[in-house]
């Protein structure tokens, strides 16, 4: 059905990995080659035992073991992957810039420009090449710019296909999506193009899901999908503040609100603040590119979905110092939970890393279980706040194995990831090797509130 026999993807991170997986997956006569500059993390998608690989996403190590070795393959040598292949899918990393115009905002494009470089010096026949990445508006005509002009007489193709997963749910996601956008020229070449793209997808998804428009349109949709909701979740969590001050209850507010139908009810959780990659990237990205064409209001607009996010973590961390009589110097506080969500070992701009980063300042000690996030990373993310040296974060910060471990001799529990396994656990147990007054912060409402308060916890949640 389809014409393409090989597709490559440069980057085998969270959204090269997962999707170059499923599509060999789904597509068999389809050879896929994930490649990557970083050799380790390549040997870990190539580990013998398949639940080594470097991402944890339920479901995703049997998809790969499904396809590895058949038509599925991770690489280093990223040349002949280019060159063999007649799609090449950009799946690099663009974070927000550190530096320069646009410091804090814009995103960085390095990244996408070296593999375009790269690309067309290695090209030999035409190619049709794949936005992945979450990319700022008009990002494709700076790779066609690239590409065109290597001299070569190679003819590009751009399409814009970005990635809607939500981590924690990604292989089901991939599988099965509420649609795949995919943006091309408007030009017979582009329709061409779009037309390979969309006979990939069409081996395993309905017609009526894939969607196709311009490239603009595509790569704005993206932007805009994540601002919306993460604009969701600062709303509630703004009314969850206003809550706590007049004895309304948050879930209660969220339940009557979501039951309109022109609102909806996804997204409406309360919590100490949303984190992962994708959010905050996208609407600094939003805002440079609404202040880049002069639209001060809406930068101002979609700014304030920020500040309302980092408001949220700021006020959790103020509210531990505040009950624990003002002082969390010396004590040691236990956090359930490093990731930014359940299911993934994805870390990125989570929550628990500021609420951290302000309880540190408080010169508290900090005791951390999760069950999918190694030390390693814990000691990373803080260190790359930069607010303090890499020795003070290890002398004050300990990571443990085993949730038990971490709350013994605790002052006080905060739960920042909501796994399920927290649930679950022996309170009583805990309670007892804590100290007393023993205190319990669930910035994930997920705890039974009543229980543990009958227990003996002093117990406190987000907007109640």
């Amino acid at each position: 059905m389809s014409t393409i026999k090989n597709i490559c993807c440069i980057g085998a991170g969270y959204v090269g990995g997962p999707t170059m997986a499923v599509i060999a997956h789904k597509c068999p006569d389809i050879k896929v080659t994930i490649v990557d500059l970083n050799a380790e993390r390549i040997a870990a998608w190539n580990d013998e035992d398949v639940n080594n690989i470097p991402i944890y996403e339920p479901g995703l190590a049997e998809i790969v073991a499904s396809a590895r070795g058949r038509n599925l393959f991770f690489s280093t040598d990223i040349d002949k992957a280019i060159d063999e292949a007649e799609m090449i899918f950009i799946s690099v990393n663009t974070p927000t810039k550190t530096y320069g115009v646009g410091k804090g905002m814009a995103a960085d494009l390095k990244y996408i420009e070296l593999c375009a470089r790269q690309i067309a010096a290695v090209a030999k026949n035409n190619k049709i090449v794949v936005e992945k990445s979450t990319l700022p508006v008009r990002t494709a005509e700076a790779l066609k710019n690239i590409l065109d002009n290597t001299g070569n007489g190679v003819k590009f193709q751009i399409l814009s296909n970005p990635e809607f997963l939500a981590e924690g749910t990604a292989v089901q996601d991939l599988l099965s999506p509420d649609r795949v956008l995919i943006g091309g020229g408007t030009d017979a070449e582009g329709q061409v193009a779009i037309k390979a793209l969309v006979d990939v997808y069409a081996n395993w998804i309905p017609s009526e899901r894939i969607l196709t428009t311009n490239v603009w349109s595509s790569e704005l949709s993206k932007l805009t999908a994540n601002a919306f909701l993460a604009q969701r979740v600062s709303s509630i969590n703004a009314m969850s503040e206003l809550c706590e001050k007049t004895g309304a209850d948050v879930e209660e507010v969220a339940r009557a609100i979501g039951m309109d139908s022109r609102i909806g009810s996804k997204f409406l959780k309360a919590s100490v603040g949303f984190g992962g990659s994708c959010f905050q990237k996208d609407i600094l990205n939003l805002v440079y590119i609404a202040k880049s064409y002069g639209l001060s209001e809406v930068a101002d607009y979609w700014e304030q979905v920020i500040i309302m996010n980092d408001h949220q973590k700021k006020r959790f961390a103020s509210n531990i110092v505040r009950t624990l009589y003002n002082t969390v110097s010396g004590k040691k506080i236990a956090f359930l939970g490093w990731a930014f969500k359940k299911d993934t070992n994805d870390t990125r701009e989570s929550a628990a890393i500021y609420v951290a980063d302000d309880l540190l300042f408080e010169q508290a000690n900090i005791a951390v279980y999760d069950p999918k996030v190694k030390s390693e990373t814990v000691y990373r993310d803080l260190d790359y706040l930069g607010t303090r040296g890499s020795a003070e974060n290890k002398e004050n910060v300990s990571v443990f194995n085993d949730p038990y471990g971490a709350c013994k001799d605790a002052h006080a529990i905060a739960v920042l990831t909501e796994w399920d396994e927290f649930k679950s656990y022996d309170w009583q147990k805990i309670y007892d090797n804590m100290k007393k007054p023993a205190f319990i912060f669930d910035g994930r409402k997920i705890l039974d509130g009543s229980k543990l308060q009958q227990i003996g916890f002093i117990f406190s949640e987000i907007g109640k």
